[in-house]
């Protein structure tokens, strides 16, 4: 059994970190697409795309083609939204964790090293919106070393950072397409408090939504 260590983000773990973060964020490309293809509007354009061009050319080939490319630029149009989502957030505070966490009060940033390898990080700091409560971010393992119990100890991490600060909650976001997520938070006793859309065009033509999850530590602390 592999050694798991829980520690503080060290500046020479910059690297690691971003690859971790970037490689878990593309991994949800496919299933966000998929998404997109379930939607109502994409499915009629592309049966009235496809309808019209057979009965104007009287052939398979030319809507069958036609059809593959709108869905290949469709592809392209998800990986566009992801790639600038990554980069938006490296600009944010991926790129100067330092700054961005361990020198904010109330903040903190941690990672999951498996022999000398970091496979996994989390952070949190406080809500703005949400008084009282820190917002767990950042939570990623590498493919590799998932189902180990990683993720788990990571959010544990940080529901203990946040009971010793005095806070009365950790909150998160996570997306429709994050399912595995859904249920890792659901497991660990958050509740869905919502769903909304992300106010971006791109979201609103995907119907993408977020899910606001919160675990409350005062009842977790009564069921201890």
């Amino acid at each position: 059994m592999a050694s798991i260590q829980i520690r503080k983000y060290r500046d020479d773990d910059a690297e690691a970190v971003k690859e971790t973060f970037t490689l878990g964020m593309s991994e949800h490309v496919p299933s966000s697409f998929m998404h997109l293809l379930k939607q109502p509007p994409t499915q009629m354009v592309l049966m009235c795309t496809f309808c019209a061009l057979l009965t104007s050319s009287k052939s398979f080939l030319l809507p069958i083609l036609t059809v593959t490319l709108i869905m290949a630029a469709a592809r392209q149009f998800v990986v566009h939204v992801f790639n600038k989502y990554i980069d938006t957030s490296l600009k944010k505070d991926l790129d100067n964790i330092t700054e961005t966490y361990l020198k904010q009060k109330d903040s903190c940033f941690w990672v999951a090293e498996c022999d000398g390898r970091v496979v996994g990080t989390v952070a949190c700091l406080p809500n703005e919106n949400i008084p009282g409560c820190l917002e767990l971010k950042r939570a990623s393992v590498r493919r590799s070393h998932r189902r180990m119990g990683i993720a788990k100890a990571l959010c544990r991490t940080v529901a203990d950072f946040t009971r010793d600060r005095g806070y009365a909650a950790v909150c998160l976001y996570t997306s429709v397409v994050q399912t595995d997520a859904q249920k890792l938070y659901e497991h660990m006793g958050y509740e869905k408090i919502r769903e909304f859309l992300v106010p971006e065009l791109f979201a609103k033509i995907m119907n993408f939504t977020l899910i606001e999850y919160r675990l409350d530590l005062q009842r977790d602390r009564k069921k201890d």
